[in-house]
C-alpha cells in the first residue's frame, strides 16, 4: 500500500480457513453482518440490489448501512459501494459519491488471503473526507479481526 494515499485504503488478513468457508462469511448477508455489526436479517447480496440494515455496534444503532452490491464472482471477488463513515442521523448522504469495497479471495498457505480495498475518498467531499478516510482506516483493522474470530477454525 502506498502510505501517502488518499484514495485508498487497503488491508489484508491471512485466514486459516478455507476459501469456500471466507466466501459463506462474505457473500451471505446474514453472515457477513454477523462479523460485520449489522443487522442484514432475511436479505440476500445480489448484483445491482440494495441491502439495508441497522449497525449493531453499541452506540451506532442509528446508523442504517446501505450498501449496492457491484460484482459477485463465486469464491473469488465480492464488491460494493457505500457512503464511507455516513453516520449523522440529520446528514443526507445521497448526493454523495460512494466508495468500493472491493473483497478478493486467494488460496495462500493452506488457508485464505482476504483482501479488502476500500477506494473513492478523493472525491468524498472536503469537510467529510479526512474523518471518513481515518474511521474507515482503523474500521477496516477491526474487521479484519472480526471475520478472522468468525471463520478461523481455532
Amino acid at each position: 500500500m502506498n502510505a501517502s494515499s488518499t484514495d485508498r485504503i487497503e488491508r489484508q488478513v491471512q485466514l486459516k480457513a478455507s476459501r469456500s468457508r471466507v466466501w459463506q462469511a462474505l457473500a451471505n448477508a446474514e453472515s457477513f453482518g454477523t462479523w460485520f455489526g449489522v443487522n442484514f436479517k432475511g436479505q440476500r447480496f445480489v448484483a445491482g440490489q440494495y441491502t439495508r440494515g441497522n449497525v449493531t455496534y453499541p452506540g451506532y444503532e442509528h446508523v442504517v448501512l446501505e450498501a449496492l452490491v457491484e460484482r459477485v464472482e463465486p469464491e473469488r471477488y465480492f464488491s460494493f459501494r457505500w457512503h464511507p463513515y455516513a453516520i449523522d442521523p440529520k446528514a443526507d448522504y445521497a448526493q454523495e459519491p460512494t466508495t468500493l469495497v472491493e473483497f478478493l479471495l486467494e488460496e495462500h498457505d493452506g488457508g485464505t488471503l482476504l483482501r479488502v480495498v476500500e477506494s473513492g475518498f478523493d472525491r468524498i467531499p472536503a469537510e467529510r473526507r479526512q474523518e471518513a478516510y481515518r474511521m474507515n482506516s482503523g474500521g477496516w483493522e477491526s474487521q479484519m479481526e472480526n471475520i478472522r474470530k468468525y471463520v478461523d477454525p481455532s
